[in-house]
């Protein structure tokens, strides 16, 4: 793919402000897009927006297609007519800058499982016709999200492969069973679903409107404990009574001394490949209803991925097993076209995966925090980028910039920082969001703690880390016309602000031109 010479901020909706304990669709994500528009940002970047569960991370969601029901809005639904305002009016206490999901989990999912229960009598006839068109269009998975979710709830909570056998397998006579004691649950999460895709919908058309493209993130693994497994068992590593036999991970890296053990089921991608890949082409499908561009996560897997037994505690004891390679992508690109995609080619990179990169095309990924550990050659600094790249100052995975420069970096690096940019280092942050900025890079992409100059206390993930994670959020008023005023001047100053080029050729603006063949230049 091609793209203009563009810039914009990742921030997960979590992370938004807002009255009622975790960002959501309302008002505040409207003024966000608002700042975007202003300041000439013409990309936002989240996280997976699945539902999620135990950890609260994105990248282990119930489901591949459905939304997590957190961020609807409840004051959305107020104004739908669907929810009472004085039950807003009774809500407890929650912190402004961090996400209390044990609290969200007690007050928001009742208030949402009441809101279902009165729908038949709230909802106007064109809301009911909506739903149940949705219901239709979406049977092919929201049918068994529904039930798996509603089983969840009937067994406590309890991983599906620990339901009992006939459930697990899904028999018919269960299944069916299942879903008749259970109608009223299923209902309530296919209403969810319906709300959350619809309120998204309308963000997404909003910013739409205003050149502002949504990425998205498509976690190249599943969870274990989803709808997905339950309802594919055969395409993935799994033994007789539906327990995972191989897990995915990453080798000892950058982030960890035993590697990264993710535990998700892997793929059995020969099996995948008899029926054409069918379930990813509907995962990817269902991704661009929800993104304009998708950034899949850990593409190195689709080269090869690491293989860990599930017994295992540690990632260490794994082995690099080859992927689907070429004809994967040749066959999403035969059924569904051209793809807007980015491919995160972080990690241990290795030919294989350069190649697979630049064969379809895809932009990668440089990350800025990553360049100051060799020397002038190294990868990750600016002067050695191409244009089809995404450049980030760092990642949701990564310290924020201020934090890093303070306490994550090594003496070596932060020398190198001082050296490379002609500074004293005192305002680290600014000085990469410029880098990223400045840079060939056709995207830049910048975490908005970098954007408020924060430190390590607004980090989003620390891999390898139980909990804590995933909480951190904003406050509108963090947002200051002084630091409105410096990201539009560094988005104009630098040709990201689609304005500029606006009429003229690709020589003078570069905006579309493409690099030599082998797009993407250095792994």
């Amino acid at each position: 793919m091609n793209y203009r010479r563009q810039s914009g901020i990742l921030l997960h909706p979590t992370s938004l402000p807002g009255p009622y304990g975790i960002g959501s669709f309302n008002q505040a994500a409207y003024q966000w897009v608002d700042f975007l528009h202003r300041t000439r940002q013409t990309l936002w970047q989240v996280l997976p927006l699945g539902p999620t569960g135990y950890g609260d991370s994105p990248y282990q969601s119930f489901s591949s297609f459905a939304g997590n029901p957190y961020l609807i809005s409840l004051e959305e639904l107020v104004a739908d007519g669907l929810l009472d305002g004085q039950v807003l009016e009774q809500a407890p206490p929650f912190p402004a800058d961090r996400v209390d999901y044990g609290a969200i989990y007690r007050w928001k999912l009742p208030v949402l499982r009441e809101v279902a229960n009165s729908f038949g009598r709230r909802a106007s006839p064109a809301q009911q016709e909506e739903f149940e068109h949705f219901c239709a269009e979406n049977a092919h998975w929201l049918d068994d999200f529904a039930l798996f979710m509603a089983l969840k709830d009937a067994h406590n909570g309890l991983p599906w492969n620990q339901w009992p056998m006939e459930l697990r397998a899904r028999e018919p006579q269960a299944i069916a069973q299942a879903a008749r004691q259970h109608a009223a649950a299923v209902h309530n999460h296919k209403l969810n679903q319906w709300l959350f895709y619809r309120q998204w919908q309308r963000l997404k058309d909003y910013a739409n409107q205003r050149d502002i493209q949504i990425i998205g993130d498509i976690p190249i693994f599943v969870a274990m404990d989803s709808s997905d497994t339950w309802t594919n068992p055969q395409g993935f590593h799994l033994d007789e009574a539906y327990q995972p036999t191989m897990v995915a991970g990453v080798p000892p890296d950058y982030f960890s001394a035993t590697g990264q053990l993710w535990g998700n089921p892997l793929y059995r991608w020969e099996r995948m490949k008899e029926d054409g890949y069918r379930w990813w082409l509907g995962r990817i499908r269902a991704a661009l209803r929800l993104y304009d561009i998708v950034r899949i996560d850990h593409f190195r897997g689709f080269a090869a991925y690491w293989e860990v037994p599930a017994q295992e505690e540690t990632a260490v004891n794994g082995r690099w097993v080859p992927g689907p390679g070429a004809d994967f992508f040749a066959t999403v690109r035969r059924e569904l076209g051209e793809l807007p995609i980015i491919a995160e080619d972080l990690g241990e990179i290795t030919p294989d995966v350069i190649a697979l990169r630049n064969q379809f095309q895809l932009p990668g990924m440089k990350i800025l925090q990553f360049a100051f550990s060799t020397d002038a050659s190294d990868k990750f600094l600016p002067h050695n980028y191409r244009r089809n790249f995404v450049v980030y100052t760092g990642t949701h995975d990564n310290d924020t910039s201020r934090g890093w420069y303070e306490h994550s970096a090594t003496d070596k690096e932060r020398d190198f920082f001082r050296r490379y940019f002609r500074t004293d280092g005192h305002d680290a942050a600014w000085t990469l969001i410029e880098a990223a900025m400045r840079s060939v890079a056709a995207m830049a992409v910048v975490p908005l703690q970098d954007v408020l100059n924060l430190g390590t206390e607004a980090r989003m993930n620390l891999p390898g880390r139980a909990s804590g994670n995933w909480t951190w959020r904003f406050q509108a008023h963090q947002l200051t016309p002084e630091i409105e005023a410096r990201l539009l001047e560094a988005t104009t100053l630098f040709g990201r602000d689609p304005a500029i080029y606006a009429g003229k050729d690709e020589e003078a603006g570069g905006q579309q031109g493409q690099d030599a063949p082998g797009i993407g230049g250095q792994g």
